[in-house]
């Protein structure tokens, strides 16, 4: 029996990009059948954000130099493939961005538990489907609680930051290894794909790497 095909993603949860792609990901994975086993890894997409956040609209515009046209033309654009993959943004004029050094955090406590990737699931929903404040660690909290976490233990973590140090040197070991920008997948640890490929390409990335034809 061969080993199932290892998949690290790098990724940040305010990255809807990030969500996207993983959903064609899955996709392809069911369609293949290919067995496999993920690891999501913590990116800061903004390191440098205050506390309070930034609007998400002015955030992309200062940032990337978008027009508010293009701005919302990326979010309908977003909105209609994340429809297509069982997924519901809800863009706001007051949405905001944040920083998620607390977000990997409760991750990094969660896959001491097995439920990395469900709490990955639930943080992505909350910031793009429910525009709930992932700065806020009462929030950050109460998510992990609503996927069955203990919401008081997970609050704990939080406050006692007992697991900064080790984010901070799995966000150093990604960015020392050329991650700029996510979402990054690295398959089988040495094939990395940037950005959502979309189904067709996934499909064709498992097909190659597990020798079927494609």
């Amino acid at each position: 029996m061969t080993d199932p095909l290892r998949i690290d993603i790098v990724s940040d949860v305010m990255c809807p990009w990030c969500i996207i792609g993983y959903r064609q990901l899955a996709k392809a994975l069911e369609a293949t059948q290919v067995a496999h086993e993920i690891h999501w890894h913590p990116f800061e997409l903004n390191p440098e954000m205050p506390p309070e956040g930034q609007n998400t609209r002015a955030h992309i515009i200062e940032k990337y130099g978008s027009t508010p046209e293009q701005s919302e033309q990326s979010r309908q654009q977003m909105t209609a493939l994340g429809t297509d993959l069982d997924f519901d943004f809800r863009f706001t004029e007051d949405m905001r961005m944040h920083n998620t050094f607390n977000a990997h955090q409760l991750l990094h406590w969660a896959d001491e538990q097995g439920r990395k990737h469900d709490l990955k699931m639930a943080l992505f929903t909350a910031h793009f489907t429910d525009g709930r404040d992932l700065s806020d660690i009462a929030v950050l909290a109460a998510v992990a609680g609503e996927i069955g976490l203990d919401p008081a233990e997970a609050l704990t973590v939080l406050q006692d930051q007992r697991f900064a140090s080790e984010v901070r040197k799995a966000e150093k070991f990604w960015t020392q290894q050329g991650i700029r920008g996510v979402p990054a997948v690295i398959f089988d640890a040495q094939h990395l794909v940037t950005g959502a490929q979309g189904v067709e390409n996934y499909t064709s990335i498992l097909k190659q790497l597990t020798n079927e034809p494609a």
